[in-house]
C-alpha cells in the first residue's frame, strides 16, 4: 500500500494500459481519478474497481481542450483535497502506413494535438496543483518508437519523441522542487484494441521484438508504479523503456 493517501490521475484510463495503469495504482492504495473522453467506458471500470465511489472517481476529459484539463484538476482538487501522482497515458496512434506527403493534415494535428500538446496541458495544470500538495510525480506515456523511426506513422512518431524532450525540460525545471518527472516508452503491448488487429500484422508485432512476444499491460505497470513511488526517488527526467529489446536493436 504504498500509495496510501497519495491522490493520482490517470489519462486515457477508461481502457487498455491506462486501465490497467489505474488498477494497479488502486492496489496500491491510492485513490485514483480517471479521465477518458469515454466516460460510460471509464466508469465500467470505475465500478470494476471501487463500486463505492470512495476511491475512484471518473472525469470526462479530452486532453486536446485545456479548458477540460484544467476542469479535471480542479475536480481532482475538489473531490479529493490535493494530487500527488499522474500519469499522462492518454494517446492515439493514427493511420497507419501512409507517407508523409500523403498523410492527412487534420489526422497530422489530430495525433499531435492529443499525444505531444495534450501532455503539455496535463503538466502545465498538474504541476502546480502537485507542488502545492507538498510534491510528487508525474510519468509521461512514450513509447518505444520515441527514440527512433517509424515508417508510416510520422505523426505519431513525432509526436512520441516530443514527448521525451517536454518530460526532460519539465523534470530540470521542477528536479529542485519536490517534483519528479519520467517518461515510459512502451514496446507493442497487448491490449483489447492490438487485438482486433489482423493475426499476421500481430505476429510482425511480436517478432520486432527480441523476445519475441507482446508486453504484458502490467509489466508496463509495474515500472510505472516504480517510476511514481518513493523507491526511485533520485529518478528525473529519465526515458525508461520496457520493450522487450526493441530499442536495443
Amino acid at each position: 500500500m504504498e500509495f496510501d493517501g497519495k491522490v493520482a490521475i490517470v489519462t486515457g484510463g477508461s481502457t487498455g494500459l491506462g486501465e490497467t495503469i489505474a488498477e494497479e495504482l488502486f492496489k496500491r492504495g491510492a485513490r485514483v481519478v480517471i479521465a477518458a473522453r469515454h466516460e460510460e467506458q471509464a466508469r465500467v471500470v470505475s465500478d470494476g474497481l471501487d463500486p463505492t465511489g470512495k476511491r475512484v472517481y471518473v472525469c470526462k476529459t479530452d486532453v486536446r481542450d485545456p479548458r477540460s484539463v484544467k476542469n479535471l484538476i480542479d475536480t481532482t482538487l475538489e473531490r479529493f483535497g490535493a494530487l500527488h501522482l499522474a500519469v499522462n497515458n492518454a494517446g492515439i496512434t493514427g493511420p497507419g502506413g501512409i507517407t508523409i506527403p500523403d498523410y492527412d493534415i487534420c489526422d497530422w494535428h489530430d495525433v499531435i494535438e492529443t499525444d505531444l500538446t495534450g501532455v503539455f496541458f496535463c503538466l502545465k495544470y498538474e504541476i502546480p496543483a502537485i507542488l502545492s500538495s507538498g510534491g510528487g510525480a508525474i510519468v509521461n506515456m512514450s513509447s518505444g518508437n520515441g527514440v527512433v523511426g517509424l515508417a508510416g506513422l510520422a505523426p505519431y512518431t513525432a509526436a512520441k519523441h516530443g514527448v521525451i524532450g517536454l518530460t526532460r525540460s519539465a523534470a530540470l525545471e521542477f528536479a529542485d522542487k519536490g517534483l519528479r518527472i519520467n517518461a515510459v516508452g512502451p514496446g507493442y503491448v497487448d491490449t483489447p484494441k492490438m487485438r482486433e488487429t489482423p493475426k499476421e500484422i500481430l505476429t510482425q508485432f511480436a517478432a520486432s521484438h527480441p523476445m519475441g512476444r507482446l508486453a504484458e499491460r502490467r509489466e508496463v505497470a509495474y515500472l510505472v508504479a516504480f517510476l511514481l513511488s518513493d523507491q526511485s526517488t533520485f529518478s528525473t527526467g529519465g526515458f525508461y523503456p520496457v520493450d522487450g529489446g526493441y530499442t536495443a536493436q
